[in-house]
């Protein structure tokens, strides 16, 4: 494990424990790696980050947003000179994970969304006396920053996605963009990826993370990201008043009219510009590094632009990037990504829970973990104890038992109905692992039986695992 070393060092230091468990979590498009650390008592989460720059921004954000009562993980404990920091762990549930549940009504959504929109003003201003000398990669999100993100759009998605421009009408509106852009107040901290997986849920309060890109900027920025953030796929009617509550948190806190028809033109210009990041990031991450899911988030984002498109008016004379816009959403390329059907990947596991659950590796947390300990244990006997739940005589043992059929009929039953589901959302990742007290009899058993019945369905992909090794 990369940077183990300092990481066991560091969380001795911390709390004078030994390490017991170290879990990697998934980083989604991040180069960074985390780690969920356990001693007996204590838990943290490691970070590993080769980039020095990065790491320093991070943390000196972290002290400064605390000291403004923001919430924010501490830090337990860091070694720069190995790209290792600890930091407190704020559990798995994020606003991201918490709509994908899909059950949540309108109601639920706007309060949640509502509650951390309280949090963003309040976040932002803190920022007017920040030391921004740690900044990386930019102080301020200024005239380059955004030159950045439109080269990215223009390089990494339409470059890719083969939408045909003219290269020198569309940089002429690229500068027409950032001219109008540069006429907002920049003097705020512009948390730079203020979006749903970006936000912890702790017991129902909203903590955040990945500040690390943080830097001198515009109001209009952050609530952009949030509100559009394409995969969180809110709908036109909940981001208007998702915007209105924020501009009346907003005057709340500075004690005036913010002018609610100049900040909405300069709101829905930040919209545009974050879109184009995004899917240049999609584009970089999905067709150039052939990261697929990046690539399903293409079709939320063409949605966004749409409904901006048919609704939204600036006033800016920018014919070729709109004409590129709309070339984008007509691209039948584009329209295919929504459209292809997509395998489910089911993941199948068995353990030990000696040994701690498995890491979901795929970053969704969506699925079952099933307890066989309540069946009829073959590793009680001597005959069985050098077998595995793969093994003739260890599968005999156990079809003999009732329990077992009732058991595999109800995991079976429940499986199969939200395996269904997430086919017909077109979700690409679900999970279902056993576990026992050695993770090698009834687990294994399991986990093989159900792979195979799984695997008669051609919609789904079956990857198997069992944790402990098997001889």
């Amino acid at each position: 494990m990369t940077g183990e070393k300092a990481i066991r060092r560091l969380f001795n230091e911390w709390c004078g424990e030994e390490i017991k468990d170290i879990q990697p979590l998934n980083a989604h498009g991040s180069a960074r790696k985390y780690y969920r650390v356990r001693g007996n008592e204590h838990c943290c989460l490691a970070t590993f980050n080769a980039v020095r720059q990065e790491n320093e921004a991070f943390i000196s954000y972290a002290h400064q947003l605390a000291a403004h009562q923001i919430n924010v993980p501490t830090i337990y404990g860091k070694d720069l000179s190995e790209g290792v920091y600890l930091q407190r762990d704020l559990g798995d549930v994020t606003l991201y994970s918490l709509l994908q549940h899909g059950d949540m009504a309108q109601e639920d959504i706007y309060k949640v969304y509502a509650k951390v929109i309280s949090w963003l003003p309040r976040i932002q201003m803190s920022g007017r006396d920040f030391d921004y000398s740690l900044a990386y990669p930019r102080k301020a999100f200024d005239a380059q920053s955004i030159e950045w993100d439109l080269q990215y759009f223009k390089y990494y998605f339409l470059k890719m996605a083969d939408i045909a421009f003219n290269e020198e009408d569309l940089e002429k509106d690229f500068k027409t963009l950032t001219s109008f852009l540069l006429t907002a107040d920049n003097s705020y901290f512009l948390y730079r990826d203020f979006q749903s997986r970006n936000i912890m849920l702790v017991e129902g309060e909203p903590y955040f993370i990945d500040f690390q890109g943080g830097r001198k900027g515009a109001l209009q920025y952050d609530i952009a990201s949030l509100l559009y953030d394409a995969k969180a796929n809110l709908s036109p009617q909940m981001r208007e008043r998702l915007l209105d509550t924020y501009i009346s948190e907003l005057e709340t806190r500075v004690h005036t009219n913010v002018g609610r028809q100049d900040f909405r033109q300069l709101f829905y210009a930040f919209v545009y510009v974050r879109i184009m990041q995004a899917m240049g990031t999609y584009g970089y991450r999905g067709y150039f590094q052939r990261k697929e899911h990046f690539l399903l988030s293409i079709p939320y984002a063409l949605e966004n632009l749409k409904w901006l498109e048919e609704n939204v008016e600036l006033p800016l004379d920018m014919k070729e990037l709109h004409r590129v816009f709309r070339l984008s959403i007509t691209s039948p390329t584009l329209r295919q990504v929504a459209s292809v059907k997509r395998k489910l990947t089911v993941r199948i596991k068995s353990f030990s829970y000696r040994k701690g659950y498995p890491h979901d590796v795929s970053g969704n947390g969506g699925g079952f973990v099933f307890d066989c300990r309540s069946l009829h244990n073959p590793g009680r006997y001597e005959e069985y104890k050098h077998l595995t739940g793969k093994d003739e005589a260890v599968i005999r043992f156990l079809e003999k038992e009732e329990g077992v059929h009732k058991f595999y009929s109800n995991v079976l039953a429940l499986v199969n109905q939200s395996c269904e589901v997430y086919l017909q959302r077109n979700f690409t990742n679900f999970s279902v692992y056993f576990g026992c007290t050695g993770g090698q009899h009834r687990s294994v058993y399991m986990a093989e039986r159900l792979a195979k019945e799984l695997a008669q369905c051609s919609d789904y992909d079956i990857v198997l695992q069992h944790v402990e090794e098997i001889k």
